[in-house]
């Protein structure tokens, strides 16, 4: 087994200003995003629309600006309103005490869809046809931010057989037993696996709303997966059906999902 190697969270101190290893994770998502997304300006339909509707770099800094606040506060919100509402209503003013710590995916892509949507309406745009062109530019975002859940220590796995060789001993979980070092599973399954799976699929020209459902299908059953390796959060542990908080809020995303791809597929028009 492996033991965590405790890596200083703070990548550069100068005097009192320091530089956090998950702040730098953050700007590499919000980096690779712009840069995949730059990329999709190449791809069809995209490339094709011309005029008034064009798609531009500036759209895509739009975007950007406006995913950055549905994921900053949609992920905080959430967080609240998922996993700790008794205890958010109880202290209100705690809920916008960012730097204790407190995100939820779930939440951070509901502030996504919303902030989208006001994109599309002040562009004229049909909605998904936004979140068609934005969703294989995700999971990178995602696997960043597993790197910096692993640099943190946090987020560690479920107890491993000490005969699994990766099995790794997280010191600040409270145990010398080895656990599955799940960040990395998620890093490998909801971050690269998901981005070449829907990167390839996103290539060619799909129906308005197949590639968000690919995405919201794809995420929902890697992350499903993910969490029987991930450590429940120990003020909620194992809920009804023996499901993680996670797993639960996959399984609406899954459904939608799947309602979604197959309702866009018996449309006769493609993304634009």
């Amino acid at each position: 087994m492996l033991i965590y190697p405790e890596i200083n969270p703070i990548a550069l101190q100068i005097g009192p200003l320091a530089i956090h290893w998950y702040g730098l994770t953050y700007l590499a998502a919000f980096s690779l995003f712009f840069f995949l997304a730059t990329l999709r300006l190449r791809h069809q339909p995209f490339a094709s629309i011309t005029g008034v509707g064009a798609w531009s770099r500036r759209d895509v800094e739009d975007i950007l600006f406006l995913g950055v606040m549905g994921v900053v506060l949609g992920g905080r919100i959430g967080y609240c309103l998922f996993y700790k509402p008794g205890y958010y209503i109880s202290h209100p003013l705690e809920i916008f005490a960012v730097w204790q710590g407190g995100m939820s995916f779930h939440g951070g892509l509901l502030g996504v869809l919303v902030s989208q949507w006001w994109f599309a309406r002040s562009r004229q745009r049909p909605w998904l046809q936004v979140m068609d062109f934005i969703a294989p530019c995700v999971p990178t975002g995602l696997a960043a931010g597993r790197v910096g859940n692993f640099i943190n220590g946090e987020l560690w796995g479920r107890f491993s057989s000490p005969d699994l060789p990766w099995g790794m001993v997280f010191k600040n979980s409270g145990s010398l037993q080895p656990r599955h070092p799940s960040q990395i599973y998620q890093f490998l399954l909801e971050g690269l696996l998901l981005f070449v799976l829907l990167w390839l699929y996103a290539r060619k020209p799909r129906k308005m709303g197949q590639v968000s459902g690919a995405f919201l299908v794809g995420y929902g059953l890697l992350r499903f997966v993910a969490e029987y390796f991930r450590e429940p959060d120990n003020f909620l542990g194992i809920l009804a059906l023996g499901l993680s908080m996670g797993q639960w809020l996959c399984i609406p995303m899954v459904v939608a999902g799947a309602a979604l791809w197959v309702w866009a597929g018996k449309r006769s028009a493609l993304v634009n």
